[in-house]
């Protein structure tokens, strides 16, 4: 049996910005739930998800043995902090985002 959860509730993420690259890892909190993450967090996912702000190539790294994935996302912050007008265009608005996303996972 599956169920639709907020990632946020199986996973916790840590993010930084450089210029107009975000990098976000997405972890686990337990072991079980990282081949959900692996098989639902997707590089074309997070373009679907958020077609208008992820404008560049997105890299997904994965981490087994610490139950994560890390995410590099090139032109990602409207042209960076020192470039864009956003009040908030860090990469932690990132992680905040990928934690809103609803993933399935085994009851």
């Amino acid at each position: 049996m599956t169920r639709r959860v907020l990632l946020r509730e199986i996973a916790h993420a840590r993010a930084g910005d450089k210029g107009d690259r975000s990098n976000v890892a997405v972890y686990a909190y337990e072991a079980r739930h990282y081949p959900a993450l692996e098989a639902q967090l997707t590089p074309e996912r997070l373009r679907g998800e958020f077609p208008r702000l992820l404008r560049g190539r997105i890299q997904r790294f994965e981490l087994p043995q610490l139950g994560a994935l890390n995410f590099v996302m090139d032109q990602a912050l409207e042209g960076g902090v020192n470039e864009s007008l956003n009040l908030d265009s860090h990469g932690k608005s990132w992680s905040f985002l990928l934690l809103g996303l609803e993933v399935e996972i085994e009851d």
